[in-house]
């Protein structure tokens, strides 16, 4: 979820960060800071993160999916807010960049597992904050299954160092499988398929264009799973005038593209990952578009699939938000 609602959680936090001086803070503000405002009871922002923060109660169990020899939730938690992608502008993505320290990125990924979600995508890479945080929350007993977005580059981490952080599979990453295909060069997210298996962890392929999924299924390819973009964001400026008669100053974000994306997920035999329900925070308008987003994308897939949502939890607690709709909707009929 992406709640617009304003907060001011981080300024009373900013002011008393780090360790014991901070919980000892919040201990001395909640224990006389229950307000009353008009007759009513007003919980402080500051308390309600302590409250967050806190080791809660079991949560509910997930419904899960198998992919492999793993049991996923169906709800994954995805990785753009951390890594500063934000798909919509760049003060945005530099808000959360900001906004994700390696220590904020660390409670994110406990926050998931404690709502009860297993599961973390993250980007292509990964960056070296990525493996950090892995280190710490696996040394404090986390069992969050981890897995990321690659492709063939030198910029990037070579695979073998990738594997020591044993990721459950490494996925093509979409925008370069959108690329490949359409330069006549599918045949190269075959091969690294090939060469992620050969390295002893399934492989996946993400994309935003349904053709290249149906694709890839046509032809038999040995991929284990789908990523797939409930939005076609790669769709090329001279495509988009094809189809609009004129261009967009932004990503293509096509109500008609969830339609052509689902329909292809149906009919593929292996599972698929939807990812971009909230059409990256254009769903995000209000509690009830959020809702509408989470039931129309499970409703639209196959029991054996999943949603993958990243989450920018500084304004409201979109994790507890987004488990309680997965809850709700993604029990398979």
């Amino acid at each position: 979820m992406c709640d617009s609602r304003p907060t001011t959680v981080d300024s009373t936090m900013d002011s008393c960060a780090g360790g014991t001086d901070r919980r000892e803070f919040l201990q001395r503000v909640c224990a006389g800071a229950l307000a009353v405002a008009g007759g009513q009871a007003v919980w402080p922002a500051a308390c309600a993160a302590q409250e967050k923060n806190a080791a809660p109660a079991s949560a509910p169990p997930l419904p899960t999916i198998r992919l492999g020899r793993y049991e996923l939730t169906r709800l994954i938690a995805g990785a753009n807010p951390v890594e500063g992608y934000s798909h919509s502008s760049n003060n945005l993505s530099r808000h959360m960049q900001e906004y994700f320290t390696l220590e904020r990125t660390v409670e994110y990924v406990r926050r998931c597992e404690q709502a009860g979600i297993n599961t973390w995508q993250t980007g292509h890479g990964p960056a070296e904050r990525t493996l950090q945080t892995l280190r710490i929350v696996r040394e404090s007993g986390s069992k969050i299954h981890w897995f990321c977005l690659g492709y063939e580059s030198e910029k990037l981490k070579p695979l073998s160092e990738v594997l020591a952080y044993k990721p459950i599979a490494i996925v093509h990453h979409g925008g370069e499988t959108d690329g490949l295909f359409r330069s006549g060069q599918a045949e190269k997210v075959h091969d690294f398929v090939k060469k992620v298996h050969d390295a002893g962890v399934m492989a996946g392929i993400s994309t935003h264009n349904p053709a290249n999924l149906a694709y890839a299924e046509e032809k038999g390819w040995e991929n284990d799973f789908f990523m797939a973009c409930l939005y076609q964001v790669s769709r090329p400026m001279e495509e988009i005038r094809k189809k609009l008669g004129t261009a967009i100053l932004d990503e293509p974000f096509l109500e008609s593209d969830r339609d052509d994306m689902t329909a292809v997920i149906q009919k593929a035999r292996k599972p698929c990952l939807a990812f971009k329900i909230l059409a990256a925070g254009r769903l995000c308008g209000s509690a009830s578009s959020v809702e509408s987003a989470f039931q129309y994308a499970y409703s639209r897939i196959k029991p054996s699939d999943g949603v993958i949502v990243g989450m920018y939890p500084k304004f409201s607690d979109e994790i507890a938000f987004n488990t309680q709709l997965a809850l709700k909707y993604g029990k398979p009929a």
